[in-house]
């Protein structure tokens, strides 16, 4: 599989994930934890994951959108493991934390450009 095939695959699966997420994490969140910040982070994390599908089309072309979902799912994770060794939210989080790990790695390495060594003829 091609360095691309498999990108292109990645971001379908966190766009998918993305999208098929937000209606059971509102629902959980509501009802468990009575926050009001929730819908509108997960319309972000929908309206990302249409963007990501949508730029399967043509990776090379959205570049940053591929990056900010890579250093954005960094910086969510690093914001629950804080909370977590804090005892804001519950041990269980650090599941959340590994998949916006994984998500966030997978994507800058299939993203990387190529490099090519350059040696005189």
């Amino acid at each position: 599989m091609t360095r691309e095939r498999a990108l292109k695959a990645v971001m379908v699966l966190v766009g998918l994930l993305f999208l098929a997420a937000v209606y059971p994490l509102t629902m959980f969140l509501w009802r468990w934890h009575e926050s009001e910040f929730a819908p509108m982070m997960l319309s972000l994390y929908a309206t990302l994951g249409i963007f990501l599908l949508l730029a399967t089309r043509n990776p090379s072309a959205n570049r940053s959108l591929i990056a900010f979902t890579a250093w954005s799912s960094f910086a969510h994770g690093a914001v629950m493991a804080v909370q977590v060794f804090e005892n804001r939210i519950g041990r269980g989080e650090l599941m959340g934390v590994a998949m916006f790990v994984i998500i966030g790695v997978a994507l800058i390495a299939l993203a990387k450009q190529p490099t090519f060594s350059s040696r005189a003829g």
